[in-house]
Order: C-alpha cells, then sequence, then structure tokens
C-alpha cells in the first residue's frame, strides 16, 4: 500500500511523518486487500479566524473507488485521530457494500434523482467574483458510471456533490445533496435547449443510506 504525505503551510517533520503511518496504517489495516494508495493532506490555516486551524484531509484509492474524509482541530494530532476514526468508517461501510453486492442479486430501491431546470440567471445582483490565483488543482480519472454507481460515490467522498461522466449520454454530470432534502443532477444543455436525455429528464431509483452531509 502506497501512502503519500504532503503539507501545506507545516514542515512534515519525523515526529509528524511516523504518527501519521502509525494511526493511518491501523486504520486501514483490515481494507488493505481493497487499498491501493492513501493520500494524506496535512494544512494550517493562517486565518486567525478560522476556528479549525490544523486540518488532516485522507483520500483513499480503492479498487476504483475514491474514499476520503477530513477533521479539522486546534491540534494537528487531534486532527489526525479524528480523520484516521473517520476514514476506518468510511472503508467499513464501502466493504460492507461491495459484500452485500456479491451476495446479494436484488435491484434497488430508494428515492427518485431527478435534475432540476437551472434558472438563466444563477447570480442575480451580484458581482461575480473569482479568485486572484488557484490555490490547489486535483486530477483524476473519469470512468463512465451510472447514475447509481455515481451516488455511491458521493457517500465516499464526504463532500455534497460529485462530478462524474455519464455512462449513457457521455456527459459529464453532477449528482448533489439537495437543501431539502433528495438528490439533484446537474447536466450540460445542448445548443438547442435541450440535454440528451429524453424530454431533459432523469428517472432512475437509486439506492440512499439516509445519511446527510452539508448542502449548497
Amino acid at each position: 500500500m502506497k501512502l503519500v504525505i504532503q503539507g501545506k503551510n507545516i514542515e512534515i517533520t519525523d515526529a509528524i511523518r511516523e504518527y501519521v503511518h502509525q494511526k493511518i496504517e491501523k486504520a486501514v489495516n483490515h481494507f488493505q486487500n481493497i487499498t491501493t494508495e492513501v493520500d494524506v493532506h496535512l494544512s494550517v490555516a493562517r486565518n486567525p479566524r478560522i476556528n479549525s486551524k490544523q486540518t488532516a484531509e485522507v483520500t483513499i484509492y480503492a479498487n476504483g473507488a475514491v474514499i476520503r474524509a477530513q477533521e479539522g482541530s486546534e491540534d494537528l494530532y487531534a486532527s489526525i485521530d479524528l480523520v484516521a476514526d473517520k476514514i476506518q468508517r468510511q472503508l467499513r461501510k464501502y466493504k460492507e457494500k461491495l459484500q452485500h453486492k456479491k451476495t446479494h442479486d436484488q435491484p434497488k430501491t430508494g428515492i427518485i434523482v431527478e435534475d432540476v431546470p437551472v434558472a438563466a440567471d444563477l447570480i442575480g445582483d451580484r458581482t461575480p467574483e473569482l479568485p486572484s490565483e488557484v490555490m490547489r488543482m486535483k486530477y483524476f480519472a473519469m470512468p463512465p458510471m451510472t447514475l447509481d454507481e455515481a451516488l455511491e460515490q458521493l457517500q465516499l467522498v464526504d463532500h455534497d456533490f460529485y462530478m462524474f461522466r455519464n455512462a449513457k449520454t457521455g456527459e459529464i454530470n453532477v449528482i448533489y445533496e439537495r437543501n431539502h432534502g433528495g438528490y439533484g443532477v446537474i447536466q450540460p444543455r445542448n445548443g438547442n435547449g435541450h440535454t440528451n436525455q429524453k424530454n431533459g429528464k432523469v428517472s432512475q431509483r437509486v439506492e440512499s443510506t439516509g445519511e446527510k452531509s452539508s448542502t449548497f
């Protein structure tokens, strides 16, 4: 298993490196058969108004899936402890889902995901502002997947949205948690004002764990 440690506004000392190895390797110890790489990103915020000044983020690549967790506190070692516990729970949930798929061959049931028309004016009278510079760039593979698979990924990455390539249309879509519950899908609009889906609607049942994170 490959473990990569990076830092922002912080020097990765031998003591920190050893502590990360100890905690993260223990967290993934029982899941090494499905884990290929673990990336750990430690950062210290320089803004004194931010409460969680020291953050630990862990990203695990497991059999094509991406599992992510992030925790922050006033103490870096405490943040590492918290994120190690969280990523272990995420891995356990993912492994249970894999085992469930192997032993149960039945249709998925749950809520209906339906795309919501995007308003022409999203910002109103606000003036759009972009950051003066790109702070961080991420690159990742984007194999085609169904809405069911995209929802599973959303529930593993500890975000409230997930971008994916739709296996049916070949286009880039975004699945997200709605403010009032359930999930939505954002799709690109063609030049004629329609999506590639019939009547611009997505009607497919996907599995939901019932867990919610922050929304946008």
